[in-house]
């Protein structure tokens, strides 16, 4: 009976084996990479050999010449020697240079916080106000900002031209005959002041849209809580608005730091500079050495010496940004 029994006794299926992927000309087996072998990087590398080129190349290029003693024989010949940190050394003894690195800290100060003032003010406004309101703020805005930064230095200029600008004939119908033919530009705070304006009229814009864009992702069941509970404004933009928008807030304030503090089209083209040093700052200092006595050597390290300085600018607020962070985490 046994030996019958284990003549009968069903034998469990054979497991049927799984096909196995055809690996041939026509297809290939996953890689080591996940699969998507060398084309990711040949799709970006037209990307990041001009931003090598654009960006990377230039910067090397002008530590070089910092190190370099590079005059207008050197660039024509192009036989200059290395002479190690001796150009940072005449920069840096230069009391004129520490001038301007003051001017332009007070320069960049002054108009990132004009620029984040007015651009909260106007994202707010823009806020509350209608659909027809709002788009047609939105679009003057969008127009500003579009517009070139050579355009916008003419307009300013014809503005405050002495003889033929609006404002020296809109001063004077009101009253202030001292404002009749008044040089702005020959006068050193007239003309810091104007360039301030300037820099804050494009930048606004821009500023004012991002933050707005911030502000429509503030739910509007904490505005109505808060109302509720007889919160003023100020205390709902505090308490409110500005932790949500608060991240948004910060990117434009490096974003605007970085563009004051590389403002030189402006400057060069409304007053080069000047009245004297009234209007130089880094950028324009850096040009007018190299260009001026031909020492492209100190124009190179002037570049440089505005490079680190605006690193450091960033580094520490982001530093403290950060540190914020975790203090609310």
């Amino acid at each position: 009976m046994s030996a019958v029994r284990e003549q009968t006794a069903p034998h469990p299926p054979p497991s049927t084996p799984r096909p196995r992927r055809a690996t041939g000309p026509g297809r290939r087996g996953p890689s080591k990479d996940g699969g998507h072998g060398i084309w990711p990087y040949v799709l970006i590398a037209p990307a990041v050999l001009g931003t090598l080129y654009l960006l990377v190349y230039p910067l090397g290029r002008a530590v070089v010449i910092s190190l370099q003693d590079f005059g207008l024989r050197q660039l024509i010949l192009g036989d200059a020697k290395f002479v190690g940190l001796e150009n940072y050394g005449t920069l840096l003894g230069d009391s004129r240079f520490w001038e301007v690195v003051r001017r332009t800290f007070l320069f960049m100060a002054v108009n990132v916080v004009l620029i984040m003032v007015l651009s909260t003010l106007v994202a707010l406004m823009i806020e509350r106000l209608g659909r027809f309101g709002r788009t047609a703020v939105l679009s003057s805005l969008v127009l500003t900002w579009a517009m070139p930064v050579i355009a916008a230095t003419t307009v300013f200029q014809w503005l405050f031209h002495s003889e033929f600008g609006i404002i020296n004939e809109v001063l004077t119908d009101l009253g202030f005959t001292s404002f009749d033919r008044y040089a702005w530009f020959a006068h050193g705070p007239a003309a810091f002041a104007i360039l301030v304006a300037l820099i804050v009229w494009q930048s606004v814009p821009f500023a004012a849209i991002t933050l707005y864009s911030a502000l429509t992702t503030v739910p509007a069941e904490l505005y109505e809580s808060a109302r509720l509970d007889g919160a003023s404004g100020l205390r709902i933009f505090r308490s409110i608005t500005f932790p949500v928008v608060r991240p948004i807030f910060l990117l434009v304030i490096s974003l605007e730091v970085i563009w004051t503090f590389k403002a030189f089209v402006q400057i060069w083209v409304m007053t080069n500079g000047g009245p004297g040093d009234a209007t130089t700052i880094l950028p324009v200092y850096a040009v007018q050495t190299a260009l001026s006595s031909q020492r492209y050597d100190l124009g190179s390290a002037a570049s440089m010496v505005t490079v680190v300085l605006m690193s450091g600018v960033l580094a520490f607020y982001f530093r403290q940004m950060f540190r914020q962070e975790d203090e609310l985490a």
